[in-house]
């Protein structure tokens, strides 16, 4: 389920893309975008921003073993930048390396206990049905002013659904829900819980209400088609299914189903 990735990491994925400095900005007249990042850390070695800049053009383009050498050798340079071990994190994850993407956001957490380190570790001990999540999602609530109560809810529930006990999990993402309703993240996984449970009928309600208040949520349209298609209402499947191809023209799993149904 790799949408968790989106879920877990991409609150925080690579924040430099948005706080460029205007006196970093390569200069146009460079052939690509590559060389003109290079050439500006070149000029500036010591930027972070214009490092993490270069990392996020490489997962963009997937080029994932460029991006870790990019993160590593400023890591090489930087061994206690919490930051870097957390955008280290997001890119092994994005590989679809949960293992080593956990121990960098460890050496995060180990070297700034930043609430946003905390609720990525969280997800992915969630993903990997570990029962540290729940200590990650104690720690989020003991400490009030993390202001990140909703995110813990959240983490519980992830474990919870993760280790396949679904009627548990749903509470926990009513709970997420309540602190913030527009928290797209919980409506989807409450929604696949009750998928998993045979609950389409709720299921897709809980999508509907989701896509109402996001009409651009790409995947809550992808998962309110799969309910559909279990209600037997082809034509509805066929346009949330459509939808989820409007807000993402390259939802790979959209276009499929959509293929298979026509």
């Amino acid at each position: 389920m790799k949408h968790i990735l989106s879920t877990a990491f991409m609150f925080f994925l690579f924040a430099c893309s948005s706080k460029k400095n205007q006196s970093e900005t390569p200069v146009a007249n460079i052939a690509t975008q590559e060389d003109a990042l290079k050439e500006a850390i070149k000029n500036h070695p010591d930027s972070i921003i214009l490092i993490q800049n270069l990392a996020a053009y490489y997962l963009d383009t997937q080029n994932y073993d460029a991006a870790l050498a990019t993160i590593n050798n400023a890591i090489a340079k930087d061994t206690n930048n919490a930051e870097l071990r957390d955008n280290q994190s997001i890119i092994f994850a994005q590989k679809g390396d949960t293992a080593n993407a956990i121990k960098s956001l460890e050496k995060a957490v180990d070297k700034l206990a930043a609430p946003q380190y905390i609720i990525s570790l969280g997800a992915l001990y969630a993903q990997s049905k570990n029962p540290q999540a729940l200590a990650m999602a104690d720690a989020l609530l003991f400490e009030n002013k993390a202001g990140a109560e909703k995110e813990a809810y959240f983490i519980k529930g992830l474990y919870y659904s993760y280790n396949n006990q679904k009627e548990k999990a749903i509470p926990f993402f009513d709970k997420s829900i309540s602190i913030n309703y527009t928290f797209m993240d919980a409506y989807l996984e409450k929604a696949i819980a009750l998928y998993d449970l045979k609950k389409y009928s709720e299921a897709a309600t809980v999508l509907q209400k989701a896509v109402m208040l996001q009409n651009n949520f790409d995947k809550g349209y992808y998962y309110l088609g799969r309910c559909f298609e279990k209600l037997n209402k082809k034509e509805d499947a066929i346009q949330a299914y459509q939808m989820a191809l409007t807000y993402d023209p390259n939802y790979e799993e959209a276009k499929d189903a959509l293929a298979r149904l026509r």
